[in-house]
């Protein structure tokens, strides 16, 4: 499937990180998706309930993130994923994930990860 809706840059604040210091509070994340769906009815009929609402699912993404609790940021990448492949009209999603501050003491602007899921 060709057609894509792409959100990029979504920051969020979440708990999540190995050190017991990053489980006491929030850090910046930033998340960026593809989101692989059928975007022909949409494009005919210029109605949004032919789409995702990417403005209703950066919502969603966010509350998830933001009121969960997690130590890898292999595991915040895979609830976003399942969070997106909820809405029916979504065959698969890439998720990209990068912490803005990682606790290392090496001069590295982000880590992260990237992960593909599909139905």
């Amino acid at each position: 499937m060709a057609d894509q809706i792409r959100i990029r840059g979504l920051r969020v604040m979440a708990i999540c990180g190995a050190l017991p210091e990053e489980q006491e509070r929030r850090q910046p994340f930033m998340i960026d998706l593809d989101v692989e769906a059928d975007l022909v009815t949409a494009g005919s009929s210029d109605d949004l309930g032919d789409t995702i609402n990417y403005g209703e699912l950066c919502e969603r993404i966010t509350d998830v993130v933001q009121t969960g609790r997690f130590v890898l940021i292999e595991r915040v990448a895979t609830v976003i994923a399942e969070t997106v492949l909820k809405y029916d009209r979504a065959e698969a999603v890439t998720v990209e994930l990068r912490k803005l501050r990682p606790p290392v003491p090496e001069s590295l602007d982000t880590c992260g990860v990237r992960i593909r899921r599909t139905r």
